[in-house]
């Protein structure tokens, strides 16, 4: 019953993301997007990311706070990506310091000990300076700022290993829907798709669905 109850909720917030993100942050003219593909997919996500988050962790309650609250910024930030192609620091951030504060009270879920935090500070340090080299010869834009902010705080929250699987299944899942859209003429191969969404997929198959 809890989880059917954390799905519906997860379908609601899923659709109050879609619909914040439709107005905020403040478009240019003011304009204001209707329903359109990105809601159902924003739906979709919330309910399962709600449903997956209170399966795992509804015995700990600490821990289900936790990952709760993070699921709820990753739910809007894939909104805000999918709508504006922008993860806005003033979700990203404060990200990080619920990430340090989940270790700092031994509530979080995956990293424990004082070398698992070495592992994921080191992980959630390098990886997105890593990305950031590479995507320096593909010119400005090859990689999101805000995405790489957020990978900050998978890493600190989820720890290295689950910041790497979450990472490749994100590339995977982006490769091919990138694919697919190409071969249906939906887009181009100079189009610019955003990975943030693919980014949060990624992140939430590792943090929810693989074992600790």
């Amino acid at each position: 019953m809890t989880t059917i109850i954390a799905a519906i909720l997860g379908l609601a917030w899923g659709f109050v993301s879609d619909r914040i993100a439709a107005r905020w942050p403040a478009h240019e003219g003011g304009s204001v997007r209707g329903v359109d593909w990105r809601t159902p997919l924003v739906v979709l996500l919330g309910g399962a990311a709600f449903w997956g988050t209170a399966a795992r962790f509804e015995g700990n309650p600490a821990q289900l706070a936790f990952v709760g609250v993070y699921v709820v910024a990753l739910v809007l930030l894939f909104a805000t990506d999918l709508d504006q192609k922008l993860l806005p620091d003033v979700i990203t951030l404060p990200l990080v310091v619920l990430a340090l504060a989940a270790f700092a009270t031994g509530a979080g879920p995956y990293v424990h000990t004082v070398d698992d935090l070495a592992w994921a500070t080191a992980a959630a340090i390098g990886v997105p300076v890593g990305l950031y080299l590479l995507a320096i010869p593909f010119g400005a834009g090859a990689i999101g700022q805000g995405d790489l902010k957020l990978l900050v705080s998978v890493g600190l929250l989820a720890g290295a290993l689950k910041l790497f699987y979450g990472l490749v299944a994100g590339a995977l899942l982006a490769g091919i829907v990138v694919a697919v859209l190409v071969v249906t003429r939906r887009l181009s191969m100079k189009s610019f798709v955003p990975y943030g969404p693919f980014l949060i997929a990624g992140a939430l198959w590792s943090m929810v669905a693989l074992p600790s």
